[in-house]
């Protein structure tokens, strides 16, 4: 491995003070580490600090591990919420969908060509429509009903499939049933959602009908960590598509579903990168 290629990323938030810089680059100095890429901010709202370092030790041998016992001292003194991760270890995915496979056959594809710092563990569906796309990927399908009187055990089987893959992140690729608090809090900042920008003007059934008649110019879509707030929680990532009073709603449902698998995309690439820290309900995400 190249001496400028990136191994580990260190990434931390705590109260904004003086020397946080300083203790985190000796750290790396003094532990024969060369770093690759800093990115920090400062809030002056909440007044916390914000940090992602990319590094590569000159030992190959160096592990995460011991790395990781020799910042804890450095990390209490600060009081600082940190991970060190290895970023040549691909994160394990699981996806779930619903009855609308945009997002789901872009993510398969992005990590067939490897564009994504992933490997997908499973699919998950409330409906049986994208069994052979997935297995074409030889990647196993979960088909799991829900109803009203069936939505507590099917959680807890998919609380099952998400530990028996050990599965890093799940991500919410249009699926369309509303997960329960608990499965919300189990799965806090390792969930990521999609959905239109619409919302909360245009919700329910045809949103794309709904904005046609209202004769929207902008298009958009956002990704955003899930909580018990449904379509609430930290947002990743946004991007708008302009439109005119030429476009269908067919046209804008489609130009609604490229936008909704490149923003998921982005996110996904950022979280799995460790490009994202928690600000409250908001995120820093370093790029």
């Amino acid at each position: 491995m190249k001496l400028e290629d990136p191994r580990y990323v260190l990434k931390l938030s705590c109260v904004d003070t003086i020397g946080i810089v300083n203790a985190v680059s000796s750290f790396l100095t003094q532990n024969g580490c060369n770093i690759i890429t800093n990115a920090q901010f400062g809030d002056r709202e909440t007044e916390r600090f914000f940090m992602r370092v990319a590094f590569a030790p000159v030992d190959p041998r160096t592990e995460v591990s011991a790395l990781a016992g020799v910042f804890r001292p450095i990390a209490e003194r600060y009081q600082m919420d940190w991970s060190l991760h290895d970023i040549t270890s691909r994160a394990k995915v699981l996806i779930m969908v619903s009855r609308f496979g945009h997002c789901l056959n872009d993510l398969l594809y992005r990590q067939r060509i490897r564009a994504l710092n992933m490997d997908v563990v499973g699919v998950v569906s409330n409906h049986e429509i994208f069994e052979d796309l997935v297995t074409s990927y030889r990647i196993p399908f979960h088909y799991l009903p829900v109803t009203k009187d069936t939505k507590r055990q099917q959680e807890a089987r998919l609380r099952e499939l998400i530990e028996a893959a050990g599965a890093d992140l799940v991500i919410l690729a249009r699926y369309m049933q509303v997960l329960s608090d608990e499965m919300c809090s189990y799965l806090s900042g390792r969930a990521i959602n999609i959905h239109h920008s619409f919302l909360p003007s245009f919700k329910g059934a045809a949103p794309y009908t709904q904005a046609h008649v209202r004769g929207v110019k902008l298009i958009g879509a956002t990704a955003h960590y899930i909580t018990p707030d449904l379509d609430e929680g930290p947002i990743i990532e946004q991007e708008v598509q302009r439109v005119s009073h030429e476009h269908s709603p067919d046209d804008l449902t489609a130009i609604g579903r490229d936008v909704e698998s490149i923003v998921l995309a982005r996110a996904v690439k950022f979280h799995t990168e460790h490009r994202v820290l928690l600000n409250g309900n908001r995120t820093v995400v370093f790029r």
